[in-house]
Formats: structure tokens, C-alpha cells, sequence
């Protein structure tokens, strides 16, 4: 009996399972080519027609040109300033024909792709295929040289020349030289230089060593004062830098990995690489006696001359930990440092900006100073604060400053208290604070400006309301031409549906939070559809989509059988510096707003199944993917990380510091998705670039390490070459797992894998 119970069992476990095999459901070929139809390479002006539209000004500001992609084909336009009336830019069929004439190859009109269009005396000059041509509207003109790329980059220029041509600096051996220009008589400035500590010197974010023992890459960078008397540049030191690791598999030729290592601090690490500010007068051959602090290179130093005053600079810094921030005046005569201007807060400073602007006696501010991001002048002699926006909105970019005029043009979100609060708007404000709004209607509004005219374009959209991109006036926002409407007919006929906004209140039960969702495009409300959470919550950025640009990024996903959701919690930006701060040492809790969500569509349709709930997302959001069925593992079942910092103590230092604090506590080690390994229950799927030099894949390894050690099943893809994002055939083979994970774990159906993503 013991022995027929040994047999039996096994049995008849392989016919139950056969049996669940052959009762579910296949995925056709079908079902993936309607996804793949609505992936961005098919259908960005191939089935839906300028959703954005890139226009560009002649270098003469007389008016601008763009392409209008319809049906048929590409249309090039023009629009004069002076009559503000739209025209093709050129006879299209005549174009083709004398291309197709002189390089011997059939060109469509239709078709053509030329960039780079001026005008010329008699007519238009362009680039086509690399080439140079002139055209005056009846003959075509080949440049005789090739258009060139200018490969060289300045960071790696070893020398710098004085303004008044005297002086050459330099280093040689690790010390700052400078050589008189006429003699070539040399001067050495420091001596004190050695390997790891450099003068006129930085580390470029991503400098790669490749190998043991080998050199960083040479960077050289000084500032001159405007009349050539001072020399400001830092000293770079490396001596006590730790770095960063990774093995790069994936070079065919080499059967050993490839050793890269780069500098990189994590949170809270004291051995990381310092920047310290030095000055010297050249003539007299002096370093400066000026004390400004040195600093890790997370959060460095700037230094900028002052526009006035020749000899005077400006420094801005901020602690560590981004509590602090600092304005000085650096006077290089006097060998002192003043405060200009000085703000703190109890959680981090982010978002703060200045502007320094020839002839003005202020600066122009952009600070969270009161709660809200907004405008200031701060006077360079008193220090004196005046504010010039002033409510409970954000301002979200000072667009541009009008010097002559002395006016600030400036794009806002949450002005109006009825609006969307993500949905910007363009204003602009005298310096005696007088605002005009130049963008009336109530959508999202994208602005190109041309500073040198009196028109800028304005791109009208929300994530449901198509795009209409047009010329308006500076002067009051007076639309004076269209240029292009979205036109998605093709998709609608098909069935597609644009996504739905909704909105309710967060965690904190008062404030609103928004979000949106999609649906597949044969939808059936009869049916009931699992849901994926698209998912980014760093804080330093937004989630919900303002414009209409994104109302078919994820489409592709929901025509598998899904519904999508995009969810703006309370703890992201763009809101205020409350509604942020709601994340700050608490990221762990990010999502909790997004099951709030989920839950709450899921009693309003009932064709939203809130109990199938899966979730995707990359870099950050790949901490949040993994997070979600860690933190939240009876809510989300099955979740894709991508390229995930799944321990800040791992990350590069700056993010985490200024979002989860400083120094490190024990929060770091609470909201840990390697601390909470044991808590899994559903499906996880980690991904991670072998050679990511943005988001070491240390952690996701880690993470792998602690799940093994829980005794919890999940999935692993590394991808060798790809660094943090994938590219090329790698992402489509990412993409491909990603559709099949939730297809297989979420929609419950078998998968194909011999589909086309193109």
C-alpha cells in the first residue's frame, strides 16, 4: 500500500497539472500584435499625428519652421513673424526631384527628412543625409564638404587662456601652472599636488576606469576673473575615494570580465571623493587666504564671477544632508566671504535655483522658502528678500528673463484653484511684481520660447484632451496662427479610448491626489481586467501624466488584457514642499496612496478587479515594483523591478540623502527591500543592466541573496552589456519578459515568445 501511495500521488499530480495546462487560456499572435501596434515606433506619426510638434527658429529670428505630419505624409511649414501667416516652407514634389537628380536615388516628397533648415539670401540651406545643401527653390546645391560633428569636448581641454591673451594655465605632475604667452616662461602655482590630489581637476560622473591599478580620466577646468588678474579653479581629492564595482561579461572577445570601477559615494560614507575651492592672483603668483569649506562631490561648490564686479564672486552650496542653503560673496581683493543669502528647513532643500543677470542689482530666486516654490530677488548689496510670486501654487521654471525689459517669464502649476494642479501655465512678472497670465485655457501648456522675438509656441494639451500647438504673442498671449492638431482618428477607430483621470483623497485624509488609468482598445465592460501599477515615486519628480504626449504610453501594456494605472501619491513633487515632505525618511511608505487608488476604482467599476494587482517600474521605481510586494504582499501579486535601488545605503549618496536624511539611521535599514526579503509572497521578477553604472546592480544581487536565503521562489534576468537604461534589442527582449511575466502570473494564460515588438 506504502508503494502504490508513492506512485499514485506523483500521478496524479501530472494529470491535474496537464489538465490546468490544456483548461488555460493561449495567448494568439493577435493578442500581441494589438499590443505591439500601440508600442511608440508604430504609432507616433504612423497612426496618431502630431501629439507633439518640434518647431524651430531661423537664425535670424524672422520666423520659425516645422513639419506637419499627416496621413500621407510630412508637410514642412513656415511661419513669418511679421504676418504670422503658415506657408509650406518649400515645393516638396520640386525639392525630391532635384535630391532625387543628384544623388541618383528616387526621393518621395512626402517623405523627405531634412533638419537643420536656414535662410539664406536666395533661398534655404539644409542638411539631408549628412550633406549640406542650398536650394532657391529651382536648383540644388551641394556643399562641397561633408557636414562634420564637432567630436571634441571641451571637459577634456588641457589648457585654458586668459581674457587678455597673456596667460596659459595648465597642470603637469598633479600642480596648476600657468605659462606667460608671449615667452612661454612657466609658473608654478601649487606644489603641493600629488596622485589623488589634483589641482583643476573634477570627476565626471560616469568617468569608467577600466582594469586594476589604472588612471581616471583627465579632467582640466579653471575660471579667469574678467580682467585676468585671478585664477579660480578646486583641488580634487581622491586619496581617501572609495569606488564603485562592476564585471562587464559581455565583450565577445574576452573570456575574463572586464574589471570598471568609478567613483561614487553611498549614503552616509566619509570616504568619498572632496572638492575644495582655491584662488590665486597670477601676476603676484599668491594663492588666496579664502576659507570656503570643502565638500564631497555629491554636493559641491559653484563659483561664478559677478557680472559688476570683476573681482567678486558668487558661491552657493548647500550641507550635507541638503538642510542648508548658502549665497556668499567671494571678494578676491579683500580675501573674504560674506552671506548673501541663507535658507534651512527641517527636511531637505531641493528645487532651489538662481539667476545672476547682467545689469541687475538682484538676483532672481527660485526657493521653497515659504512652502511653495517660488519667485524672489535677493539684493547683491543688502541681501534684501522681495518676493515676487507669492500663494499657495509652484512655480515650476523660470522660462526666461527679459533683461532689457526687466521682466520674468515663468511657467506655474495650482494658480488656479479650480484646475488640475499639475497642469502649468506661462506667465510673466515685472520686477515691481505685476503678473500677466499668457495662457488662458485650462489644459497643460508647453512652451518653446525664442528669446530674441515676440512670439513663443504653446503646446495645449492634457493627458485626455489631444495637442494643439500654437503662436502666440509675449505681449498677451494672443494666439496669432495654429500650427498643428493631434489628430488620432486612426486609433479611435480602432476602438482606442484616451486614458480617464480620477482623483480622491490621500493617505493624510484631506489633500487630493490625482492619477489616471488605460484601457485595452477592444475594452468589454462586461469584463473584469487586472490592473498594473506603472510606478515611480522618487521625490523628485511626479507621476501623473499632464500631457497629452503620454496618453498612449501605456497603451501597449493595457491592450494585452490589462488596466494601467499611473498614480501620483502624496511624497512627490510638484506640489508643495508639504506634500513632498510627506516621503522625506519615509519612502518605504511611497505606494501606500497607490493601493488607496486601486482599491478605490475597484469599488467604483466593476470591470477593475483590485484583487489581480500587479506592478512595474524602473530605477526608483524599480524599488518601488519590488517594494510593492514586500511592504504590501497580500495587495500586490506580481511585480516587475527593474534596475531597482533596493537599499538606499547602496545608492549613489545624493538621492538618499536628500530624500531619506542624513546621517543614516535606522530607517534606511526599515524600509530595505533586502530587509524585507521574508515577506514575499507573489511574483518577482528582478532585471538588472550588468554594467549600470547609474544604479550599481549590487542590490539587486543582494536582494537575490536575501530571497534565496528566506527560501523564496522569484525570477532573475541580468542583462550583461546594458548599463541603467537598456537599448536596441536588449530592451525589447526586456520588454518582451515583462508583457509575458504579467501575462503568464497576472492574466493567467499561456504565453508565446515568437512575436515581433517592431
Amino acid at each position: 500500500m506504502k508503494f502504490f501511495k508513492s506512485r499514485l500521488f506523483p500521478v496524479a499530480g501530472l494529470l491535474f497539472s496537464s489538465f490546468f495546462a490544456l483548461a488555460q487560456e493561449q495567448m494568439t499572435l493577435a493578442d500581441y500584435q494589438q499590443a505591439a501596434d500601440y508600442a511608440y515606433s508604430n504609432l507616433w506619426n504612423k497612426k496618431v499625428f502630431n501629439v507633439s510638434t518640434a518647431v524651430h527658429e531661423f537664425e535670424g529670428h524672422s520666423g520659425i519652421w516645422f513639419v506637419n505630419y499627416t496621413e500621407s505624409g510630412k508637410e514642412y511649414k513656415t511661419v513669418s513673424f511679421k504676418d504670422s501667416e503658415v506657408k509650406p516652407l518649400f515645393d516638396q514634389s520640386k525639392l525630391a526631384e532635384a535630391l532625387s537628380e543628384i544623388l541618383n536615388e528616387d526621393q518621395a516628397a512626402d517623405q523627405l527628412s531634412v533638419s537643420k533648415i536656414e535662410k539664406t539670401n536666395d533661398g534655404l540651406s539644409f542638411e539631408f543625409e549628412n550633406t549640406r545643401f542650398t536650394w532657391d527653390g529651382t536648383s540644388l546645391e551641394k556643399n562641397k564638404e561633408k557636414t562634420t560633428r564637432n567630436s571634441r569636448d571641451w571637459r577634456n581641454q588641457m589648457e585654458s587662456t586668459s581674457p587678455d591673451k597673456k596667460w596659459i594655465a595648465f597642470t603637469r605632475d598633479h600642480n596648476l601652472f600657468v605659462r606667460d604667452a608671449e615667452t612661454d616662461e612657466e609658473i608654478q602655482l601649487t606644489t603641493d599636488g600629488q596622485k589623488g590630489y589634483d589641482y583643476a581637476s573634477s570627476i565626471g560622473w560616469f568617468d569608467i576606469i577600466e582594469g586594476e591599478g589604472t588612471e581616471r580620466p583627465k579632467h582640466f577646468g579653471v575660471q579667469w576673473s574678467p580682467d585676468s588678474k585671478y585664477l579660480v579653479t578646486q583641488v580634487v581629492d581622491t586619496r581617501n575615494a572609495e569606488k564603485m564595482y562592476l564585471l562587464d561579461y559581455s565583450i565577445d572577445s574576452l573570456y575574463k570580465p572586464k574589471l570598471l570601477s568609478y567613483y561614487r559615494g553611498s549614503p552616509g560614507d566619509t570616504t568619498m571623493v572632496t572638492y575644495k575651492p582655491v584662488f590665486f592672483d597670477v601676476e603676484s603668483q599668491k594663492q588666496l587666504a579664502i576659507d570656503l569649506p570643502k565638500k564631497v562631490h555629491i554636493n559641491g561648490i559653484w563659483l561664478k564671477f559677478q557680472d559688476k564686479e570683476p573681482h567678486k564672486m558668487i558661491a552657493s552650496y548647500r550641507s550635507r544632508g541638503y538642510k542648508e542653503q548658502f549665497l556668499k560673496v567671494v571678494d578676491l581683493d579683500e580675501e573674504t566671504v560674506q552671506p548673501l543669502y541663507e535658507e534651512s528647513t527641517q527636511t531637505s532643500i531641493d528645487n532651489f535655483n538662481y539667476r545672476e543677470i547682467e545689469g541687475w542689482d538682484d538676483l532672481v530666486v527660485l526657493s521653497e522658502r515659504s512652502g511653495w516654490k517660488q519667485l524672489y530677488l535677493v539684493n547683491k548689496n543688502s541681501g534684501k528678500i522681495t518676493p515676487l510670486t507669492n500663494g499657495e501654487f509652484v512655480v515650476n521654471d523660470i522660462v526666461h528673463i527679459d533683461e532689457k525689459d526687466k521682466v520674468i517669464y515663468y511657467t506655474a502649476s495650482g494658480v488656479d484653484a479650480t484646475m488640475n494642479p499639475y497642469h502649468q501655465k506661462l506667465y510673466r512678472v515685472s520686477l515691481k511684481g505685476k503678473i500677466n497670465e499668457l495662457t488662458p485655457e485650462n489644459a497643460n501648456h508647453e512652451i518653446t520660447f525664442f528669446e530674441d522675438a515676440d512670439y513663443f509656441v504653446d503646446a495645449i494639451s492634457k493627458v485626455d484632451q489631444p495637442t494643439k500647438t500654437v503662436l502666440r504673442s509675449k505681449k498677451n498671449g494672443k494666439i496669432t496662427a495654429t500650427l498643428t492638431t493631434a489628430n488620432t482618428a486612426q486609433i479611435e477607430a480602432e476602438g482606442w479610448q484616451m486614458p480617464e483621470v480620477f482623483t480622491l483623497t490621500g493617505k493624510d485624509d484631506k489633500t487630493p491626489i490625482y492619477g489616471a488609468f488605460w484601457k485595452p482598445v477592444n475594452f468589454d465592460s462586461s469584463k473584469k481586467y487586472p490592473v498594473i501599477d506603472a510606478t515611480y515615486t522618487g521625490p523628485h519628480t511626479q507621476r501623473f501624466p499632464r500631457t497629452f504626449s503620454q496618453a498612449l504610453s501605456n497603451q501597449a501594456m493595457a491592450n494585452l488584457g490589462f488596466i494601467v494605472v499611473a498614480i501620483d501619491g502624496l511624497g512627490t513633487a510638484g506640489r508643495s514642499k508639504a506634500f513632498r515632505d510627506v516621503s522625506y525618511m519615509n519612502m518605504g511608505d511611497n505606494l501606500r496612496d497607490h493601493v488607496s487608488a486601486i482599491n478605490y476604482l475597484g469599488e467604483k467599476y466593476a470591470y477593475v478587479d483590485a484583487e489581480r494587482v500587479g506592478i512595474f517600474g524602473h530605477s526608483a521605481g524599480g524599488f518601488d515594483a519590488a517594494h510593492a510586494v514586500l511592504a504590501f504582499p497580500d495587495f500586490y501579486k506580481v511585480a516587475v523591478a527593474s534596475s531597482g535601488d533596493h537599499d538606499f545605503r547602496m545608492e549613489k549618496a545624493w538621492w538618499p540623502e536628500m530624500y531619506m536624511g542624513y546621517p543614516v539611521d535606522e530607517r534606511y535599514e526599515e524600509v530595505s527591500n533586502i530587509t524585507m526579503a521574508p515577506n514575499l509572497k507573489g511574483k518577482l521578477l528582478l532585471v538588472h543592466g550588468g554594467i549600470d553604472d547609474n544604479v550599481n546592480p549590487s542590490a539587486t544581487f543582494k536582494l537575490a541573496e536575501a530571497l534565496i536565503k528566506a527560501d523564496k521562489q522569484f525570477d532573475m534576468l541580468i542583462i550583461p552589456s546594458q548599463r541603467h537604461g537598456y537599448t536596441g534589442k536588449y530592451n525589447t527582449y526586456f520588454q518582451k519578459k515583462r508583457w509575458n511575466y504579467f501575462i503568464e502570473n497576472l492574466l493567467d494564460k499561456q504565453t508565446l515568445w515568437d512575436f515581433n515588438l517592431d
